[in-house]
């Protein structure tokens, strides 16, 4: 399958440009689209991965969060993908908003029925591939990777398991521990089926012990007022598995904030400076 790469829209914004782009994904088995900020820079930009959260595509974090500003300020591109394959149009993949289409988890579904929700594959090779291969202007050796909710998830697990490839992770109000949440059971049970042992390797609280050679400070921003807080995010459990084995972890409840994108553009600068600290630009 060739990737058939086009370009489907343009934006300039902050002297950089928002672009998107359509793709054939020989790991999804369909047609893909995903963004990127290009900052205006000289140099070759290091790559910032965004994962978004249930029922999202790749245009809620370009168009809601105003990370631009300081992607511009700090010569850093944004990479976008969506969150999972469409239009394959497998029978109950839109019947609900927390699984099947927009909601892929990042991880490789086990079952025959939705082979093709491959995102972990997707994010952690194809893509990367794709834009080593066609934007001279992205240095993707140098890349970390953030994320909300959902996309929070994937953003630790991914990271977790690939520290040679991420110098650095975030994430708000990310599913941390999703083996204990009502959004993670429904989801794990339909893609992995019912090996507990499969679910593990796609929960940040579970891998933490053991991938902890960690060399920069997780961050993890929680609005305190986030309805999903008490039952479906369980930052509190990371924060334990972390300090167990000694992880660098900042968890910064912030008071009065819920889980909307109000909450991610209020603090999305402090967390592209974070990953700018560990990008050494």
């Amino acid at each position: 399958m060739e990737s058939g790469l086009s370009e489907i829209g343009s934006t300039k914004m902050f002297d950089g440009y928002n672009k998107r782009y359509k793709h054939n994904s020989e790991t999804l088995g369909c047609s893909m689209t995903f963004s990127i900020y290009f900052p205006p820079s000289s140099h070759r930009s290091p790559v910032l991965y965004w994962l978004s959260g249930l029922t999202c595509t790749d245009e809620n974090f370009i168009i809601k969060s105003g990370a631009q500003r300081a992607a511009s300020t700090h010569g850093i591109a944004l990479v976008v993908p969506d969150t999972s394959p469409r239009g394959l149009n497998i029978e109950g993949e839109a019947d609900s908003y927390d699984f099947g289409v927009g909601a892929g988890f990042y991880l490789n579904a086990t079952q025959e029925k939705w082979k093709n929700w491959r995102m972990y594959d997707y994010v952690v090779k194809e893509l990367p591939k794709l834009l080593s291969e066609n934007f001279p202007q992205l240095d993707t050796a140098r890349a970390s990777i953030s994320g909300h909710s959902m996309g929070g998830h994937g953003a630790l697990t991914i990271y977790l398991k690939n520290l040679d490839k991420y110098k650095s992770v975030s994430a708000f109000a990310p599913i941390a521990n999703p083996i204990n949440c009502p959004w993670g059971q429904k989801a794990f049970t339909n893609y992995l089926g019912d090996n507990k042992a499969a679910w593990e390797e796609y929960d940040a609280t579970c891998l933490i012990s053991k991938f902890n050679n960690l060399s920069a400070t997780i961050l993890i921003d929680q609005g305190e007022n986030d309805q999903f807080y008490p039952d479906q995010l369980l930052p509190n459990k990371f924060e334990e598995a972390c300090k167990k084995v000694n992880a660098p972890l900042l968890v910064r409840l912030q008071p009065g904030y819920d889980h909307s994108y109000y909450f991610i553009a209020t603090f999305i600068e402090d967390h592209i400076s974070h990953h700018v600290q560990a990008l050494e630009l």
